[in-house]
């Protein structure tokens, strides 16, 4: 088979995949680049989403990651899944609002490897996974502030609070370094 044919046959794969996974949940499912695909949903859909991907194939969780929209009051949330067969990634991502940050916990369908992930966008970023029972610090077993990765969180205005020294006058010199 040339390259030609088999990156044919990829492409068809995809292709496949693409049109599966469309009608499965009723959702425009795009290709970013090659073997690279990811949908929008909305964040009460995501558990079925899930289980429709991992029965489509993509059984592995790679990770889950949150981006902070902060000026548009919201998260997006990606949950990053791999088909070791088909060897492509599908990337499935909802929106959820910054003041009452909670979905539903996709543990159900990896366990651990959500579990662990979960817990890591609960304690950087207050994301509340309903269903995880787990949900205690991960990295962070001592910390007593907001969630570090959120983009309202003043580190300055933290390490200030926490550790400050007033009885040395080298540190009054860090702060005041403007933002």
């Amino acid at each position: 088979m040339s390259v030609v044919e088999k990156e044919k046959n990829n492409l068809d794969k995809e292709e496949k995949i693409v049109t599966a996974l469309s009608k499965k949940l009723n959702k425009k499912v795009n290709i970013q680049r090659k073997k690279r695909l990811w949908v929008s949903i909305e964040p009460k859909e995501i558990v079925d989403a899930c289980s429709i991907a991992y029965d489509m194939g993509f059984e592995h969780l790679s990770t889950i990651s949150v981006t902070d929209w902060i000026e548009k009051n919201n998260f997006e949330i990606a949950y990053h899944l791999w088909s070791y067969k088909e060897k492509m990634l599908l990337t499935i991502k909802t929106r959820i609002n910054r003041e009452n940050p909670t979905i539903s916990s996709v543990t159900s369908l990896w366990s651990k490897n959500a579990e662990l992930c979960e817990r890591e966008c609960h304690e950087f970023y207050g994301v509340i996974f309903e269903g995880n029972v787990n949900l205690t610090p991960l990295m962070l077993e001592d910390w007593t502030g907001p969630p570090p990765f959120r983009k309202d969180f003043d580190w300055r205005k933290y390490v200030q609070q926490e550790y400050y020294d007033e009885s040395n006058p080298r540190e009054d010199i860090y702060f005041e370094v403007k933002k």
